[in-house]
Parts: structure tokens; C-alpha cells; sequence
């Protein structure tokens, strides 16, 4: 494949590791766990994978490893880094064993489904060091959660001889890898199920995992284009820009932007769902710090908004749950997408059929009808940047007829998702994601399964950084999907009374009313430390760093 100066370059860097994986490793064992809440009922759906203890992983004696064969799966949306989890593995399972072989399931889980699959050699693994995307063998949104998937999985495995499969996802995937372990477990097939921890969410992370890798990147990449806007927006001094970031379920991405650049608003899901905001407050909000901006002669700003905020609108989140009953009822799944809108109207409460009737209709319609594999509403689809920037436009129409707003208000939109999600890792990226796939083979050789391969001390040196893994068993807790309560890892929302939120929190009056805009400038590879490696503004300030 052809490759750029850069990628030419990168692929001789060598990631750091923790001391613990750089040479022969031990697998210590700690104390049992318990899943984060509904203890009795998870652990009667996972009797064979509950309960288990953590690991970790120290400098050990040599010992000779049985030959074995591994397989990887790539699962749900691309973020920075997974390439390396997989050279990372490659490179820990022929040092185990230099017969051992590793197999790549082609396009997700549905390639383990549906036989599809390459042996990765150390030619391929080469070409694909230190690069983003997923492009090594792609991913998938393919749902491993019926039984027919788990042996037809199985015909493969045992035709190549398999011993254990890593499954590289977010908070649904290793929900899946964890139904995996366990169903192959309660069968006695020998058969491994790890998993690693990735999404650029920053919504996969709990006591045991620190971040979820692809976060710094995507974080780095967004911001730089938030900090070239926000140059741009400060050298014409004409426009308002709204610029909706990822994160559809939390707002780690947008808090972390905005610790980076310093943007005059920030919004934050779960502040404006802990407050009660409705749209109209959010509204009013921003309308003021536009109309404070103007009396100062600054008729421009920056506004950061998270993909998923709509759902955290008190009436709407009410408005979507109930929806969510009613598309998952059987009468809906034989009607037309025209007929879909007026079904559920007239399944709606008056107090919920109000909410939905006060929303654009655009708004109003992809709630009603656009669902995702998890039963999830496509937030990303809904352009909550354009439709609060025509609603902050008609209130500052009024607030001018009163007489409160004498400036101009013209607005450029921009949204933030796909520009991040394949950048090539940064260098706390490419060796947190080298030393993931190192613990995967670890936690093989050890002997385990139903566990997340973990590294943690992520803000120290990587020298002490330390390995290990979590029984995935231990995030989890029981939550409706589909109108039905399923077990699925609790996913992390942002901490109002965290050190990143409250540090955000004690300066966005001063960033609101002042032009205190911060350029990061683009991820930087070669150079001093203190440039180059450091970690997200988030997870330092969660560190006490």
C-alpha cells in the first residue's frame, strides 16, 4: 500500500510499555468482584464469569507457552489506536510462542458469523504500525447475542484452531464479548473471549479503566480545528460558530475541547439534565452571552455543543423513552415509515404528545423514526448546532424589539465526527492501545476469560504504567433496551462534582464574556515530552496532575 512521509516515518516508532509486560510476566490475582449494581441478577446471567478476581501483570520467570491461535475483532465505530491494540497483540503472542498464529475477522463480529476472515502476518502487521482507521481488516456493527451466531462463530474457531478471541469495542460490544465468554464457558468449549476497551466517546471508564483509547486523539484532532476556527472566528470578527462535537451518550469530548481551547460556551448534557434545562433555557443561555458579547463590540464567538444533548432535555429524554416503548411494540414493525409518526402520537401521553408537537418537525420526525442496531435515537443525524442556532436568531429578533440586543448575530455551523475518529494515534494513544493488545495476550496465556484487558497509572511514564485486566462482569449492571431490561456495562456520564467539570465550571463566566481563546495546534509526534505525550487535560485533572 502506499504510504505518506509521516506514515513512513511513525511506523518506526517503538510504543512504550509498562515494565510489568516488557519481558516475562506473572499474572497476579487480587480480591473477587461484584458487578456495579443488580448483583443478583447479574450474576445469575453470567454464573460461569461472574465474580472473578482482577489481575495484574509483574515481571515473572520464563516459562515455555503451548503453540496457540488467536483471533481479533474489530466492533462498532473506528477510534485512534486500533491498529496498535492488534500489533500489540501480534507481536505478545509470537513472543509467547513464535508458532502461534493470529487471525483477523473480516468487517466486525458478522466476519466471525459468516467465516470471513485473513491471517495477519508480520508483513501486514508492518504496514499498519502506529496508523489510525480500522482499515487493517475493518469493522462491523454486526450483535453477537443469539445462539446460532455463538456456534456457527464456533465452526470457525475450531476449524482454525482458535483458542481465544479478542473483541476490540465500546460499552455494547463488550457487553456482547462478555455473553460470548459466558455462553462459551456454560458449554465448556475451551473457547477464550476478551476484550479491549475503545471508543473516542470517553464513556468506557469506571474504577478499573482510566480512558478508553482513541479519547486523547480524536480530543487532540478536534480540538485543533476548534482552535483554527476559533483564530479565524477572532481575525474576521463577524460570525457566531456552533460546532457540534461526538458523544452521543456523554459529553467527555465537548468538556474536553473546551478545557483545550476555551471556547465562549460550552454546553454539557448532563449539567443542562441534572438542572432541568428545557430547550428554550439552553435558548436564553446562549442568546445572552451573545447579546453581553455585543454591548462589548464582540459580535462573534464559538459554542460547543455534544451531539447527544437533545436526549439530556428533561422533557425530551421523557418524550424519547416513551417512544422507545412504542417503536419496540410488535403493532409497530408492520407499518410504513409515513404511518410510524402517527402511531406513536397516538401512543403518547398529553404531557409527552405536547413536547413532540413543540419541536421542529424535521426534529420532531427523527425522533419518531430513526433508530440505531441498539435501539438507540441517531442524535447524530439531528443538526442540534443549526436548530439552536435559528432558535438563539428568532430570540435575539425579540430581545432587539425590546431594546436588550443592539448587535449583529450571523452564524457559521460545523460538525465534528468522522474528522477524528481515524487520525493517526498520538504517541499516549498508540502506546496505551500497544500495551491493551500486550494484556489481551497476557490474559490468554494466563488462562482467562470474560475479562477486558486493561492498563491503568496512564498519566505516570508508560515505564509505570500498570497491566492487567477486569472481569467485564464487574461494569456491568441491568438497563431497558428495545423496551426489554438487558445487561449492559454501565457507561460513565460526566461528573458534575469532578475535578474536570468544576475546573470548566470556575472559568466559563470569564471565557463567555472575554475572547480567551486557547490555539492547540495540530498533534505533534517528535519533540520534548511535555509537547508530545501528554495526556488529555481530563484525565490529568482526574489524576490530581
Amino acid at each position: 500500500m502506499e504510504k505518506s512521509a509521516l506514515q513512513i516515518a511513525r511506523a518506526a516508532y517503538q510504543p512504550k510499555l509498562p515494565l510489568g509486560l516488557q519481558g516475562a510476566v506473572k499474572a497476579v490475582e487480587g480480591a473477587p468482584t461484584e458487578s456495579v449494581d443488580n448483583q443478583e441478577e447479574i450474576k445469575q446471567l453470567f454464573p460461569n464469569t461472574y465474580g472473578m478476581p482482577l489481575v495484574e501483570f509483574v515481571p515473572g520467570e520464563a516459562t515455555a507457552h503451548e503453540p496457540m491461535n488467536v483471533g481479533i475483532i474489530l466492533s462498532g465505530g473506528q477510534a485512534p489506536g486500533g491498529h496498535n491494540v492488534i500489533t500489540g497483540l501480534f507481536d505478545a503472542v509470537k513472543r509467547l510462542n513464535p508458532q502461534n498464529r493470529l487471525y483477523g475477522f473480516i468487517l466486525g463480529p458478522g466476519g466471525l458469523v459468516d467465516h470471513n476472515y485473513m491471517e495477519l502476518t508480520k508483513d501486514i502487521i508492518d504496514d499498519y504500525r502506529n496508523t489510525g482507521g480500522f482499515d487493517m481488516i475493518g469493522s462491523g456493527r454486526t450483535k453477537l447475542e443469539k445462539v446460532e451466531q455463538f456456534e456457527k462463530g464456533l465452526e470457525i474457531i475450531r476449524e482454525l484452531n482458535i483458542k481465544a478471541i479478542v473483541i476490540i469495542g465500546g460499552d455494547d460490544s463488550n457487553t456482547n464479548a462478555c455473553v460470548l465468554a459466558e455462553y462459551y464457558a456454560a458449554k465448556n468449549y475451551g473457547v477464550q473471549v476478551i476484550g479491549c476497551p475503545k471508543t473516542i466517546d470517553g464513556d468506557l471508564k469506571n474504577s478499573q479503566i482510566e480512558t478508553s483509547f482513541g479519547f486523547d486523539t480524536a480530543c487532540k484532532t478536534y480540538s485543533e480545528l476548534i482552535g483554527n476556527i476559533e483564530r479565524d472566528c477572532n481575525s474576521a470578527r463577524k460570525y457566531w460558530h456552533f460546532i457540534k462535537v461526538m458523544g452521543r451518550s456523554a459529553s467527555h469530548i465537548a468538556l474536553e475541547c473546551a478545557l483545550q481551547t476555551q471556547p465562549n460556551i460550552c454546553l454539557i448534557s448532563e449539567e443542562i439534565e441534572q438542572k432541568g434545562m428545557s430547550l428554550n433555557d439552553i435558548v436564553d443561555y446562549i442568546a445572552q452571552a451573545v447579546a453581553t458579547r455585543a454591548a462589548d463590540g464582540n459580535n462573534f464567538g464559538t459554542v460547543i455543543i455534544p451531539e447527544g444533548v437533545i436526549e439530556f432535555i428533561p422533557a425530551i429524554k421523557k418524550l424519547i423513552a416513551q417512544l422507545n416503548d412504542v417503536l419496540a411494540m410488535p403493532e409497530a414493525k408492520d407499518i410504513s415509515r409515513d404511518e410510524q409518526v402517527d402511531f406513536a402520537k397516538s401512543h403518547l401521553t398529553d404531557e409527552n404528545l405536547a413536547v413532540f408537537n413543540s419541536l421542529p418537525v424535521g426534529v420532531a420526525r427523527q425522533l419518531a423514526l430513526d433508530r440505531d442496531p441498539h435501539g438507540n435515537v441517531q442524535v447524530s443525524l439531528i443538526e442540534t448546532e443549526k436548530l439552536l442556532s435559528t432558535m438563539v436568531a428568532q430570540k435575539l429578533e425579540k430581545m432587539k424589539k425590546e431594546g436588550t440586543f443592539k448587535g449583529k448575530f450571523a452564524t457559521q455551523h460545523h460538525f465534528f465526527g468522522y474528522e477524528g475518529r481515524c487520525a493517526a494515534p498520538s504517541n499516549f494513544d498508540a502506546d496505551y492501545c500497544y500495551a491493551l493488545g500486550n494484556s489481551a495476550a497476557q490474559l490468554i496465556a494466563a488462562g482467562k476469560t470474560g475479562y477486558m484487558a486493561i492498563v491503568k497509572n496512564t498519566t505516570a511514564p508508560a515505564a509505570e504504567w500498570k497491566a492487567g485486566g477486569v472481569p467485564i462482569t464487574m461494569m456491568m449492571n441491568m438497563e431497558k433496551r428495545n423496551g426489554e431490561m438487558k445487561p449492559v456495562i454501565r457507561k460513565a456520564l460526566v461528573e458534575l462534582d469532578g475535578k474536570p467539570f468544576q475546573t470548566f465550571a470556575a472559568q466559563r463566566d470569564r471565557w463567555a464574556r472575554e475572547t480567551a481563546y486557547v490555539y492547540p495546534g495540530p498533534i505533534q509526534y517528535w519533540g520534548p515530552t511535555e509537547v508530545c505525550d501528554q495526556p488529555t487535560r481530563t484525565l490529568a485533572l482526574e489524576q490530581g496532575k
